[in-house]
């Protein structure tokens, strides 16, 4: 049994884009966190860093996945209107 990307393909595209989603989301608070952990290592404190890194890793991941879904629901809009354009001929 093989993939058929032809038949799944608004399927596969949405499983890319969520999976690009968590990804992100996730890559922003580990990073942080190993930053504030680092952070918090080298300066010995308990834990404050940390914290605060993993509270800026939630914040940005949250923005950065914001801004993504925003460009891909605004490319698929705008698409749509140009083929829609070219259909119907210009205005």
């Amino acid at each position: 049994m093989t993939f058929d990307y032809k038949k799944n393909r608004a399927w596969a595209e949405n499983l890319t884009i969520v999976m690009q989603l968590g990804l992100t989301m996730g890559g922003c608070i580990v990073v942080c966190f190993f930053a504030g952990r680092y952070i918090d290592q080298w300066m010995g404190t308990r834990g404050i860093f940390i914290t605060l890194f993993t509270v800026f890793g939630v914040f940005g991941g949250a923005n950065v996945v914001y801004r993504q879904i925003i460009d891909i629901t605004t490319d698929k809009s705008h698409t749509q209107k140009d083929t829609d354009s070219l259909k119907n001929g210009p205005d």
